[in-house]
């Protein structure tokens, strides 16, 4: 369990100090250390587990509790919580305050602008990454592409696209 509670706190901390443009930033390295290289859960149930984290009130980034409470229980659930946003705070308050100090700098608009590429791309990618682990069939894969055309054209609120997915799928499967 200890060496568990170690590898969780590494990756995390590790994950923590990545996370420009948010958390879903951070969700394929994330995906990928605990599913394929620790393997301490398949690739559906940390889909289920996002999904579970985006639909829970509160932050975003509800998912690396879920995943140190899915891994090792609640000192697994501490353990992320402190290694996922103790160094990126930290951090970020040592950022702002150089990044005040600096400015009027013109470095600072370029810096900006070349980050704004490479947030998206990679939020881009973990989008990708839950949708791939998410589809499992034609019609999980048609919801998943109605459902990121619909939210990127209109103002629809992601919970009107969350019950309406939950309802072709469960409908869609032969359940009701």
């Amino acid at each position: 369990m200890t060496q568990t509670l170690i590898a969780l706190f590494l990756i995390f901390s590790q994950l923590s100090l990545l996370a420009f443009g948010g958390g879903n930033a951070i969700l394929p390295e994330m995906q990928r250390q605990v599913v394929e290289v620790h393997q301490w859960m398949s690739a559906k149930e940390f889909s289920a587990l996002f999904a579970l984290s985006q639909a829970a009130p509160g932050p975003n980034m509800m998912i690396v509790n879920l995943v140190g409470w899915h891994v090792a229980g609640w000192m697994g659930m501490l353990v992320t919580a402190i290694a996922k946003f103790g160094p990126s705070s930290l951090l970020t308050i040592v950022s702002l305050h150089a990044w005040e100090r600096f400015k009027d700098k013109p470095w600072r608009t370029y810096i900006q602008s070349g980050m704004v590429p490479v947030t998206a791309g990679i939020v881009a990618a973990s989008a990708a990454l839950i949708a791939h682990a998410s589809d499992g069939n034609w019609l999980l894969t048609a919801i998943t592409v109605f459902t990121a055309l619909i939210a990127w054209k209109t103002r629809i609120h992601p919970l009107w696209l969350l019950l309406a997915g939950s309802m072709i799928g469960l409908f869609g499967n032969g359940l009701v």
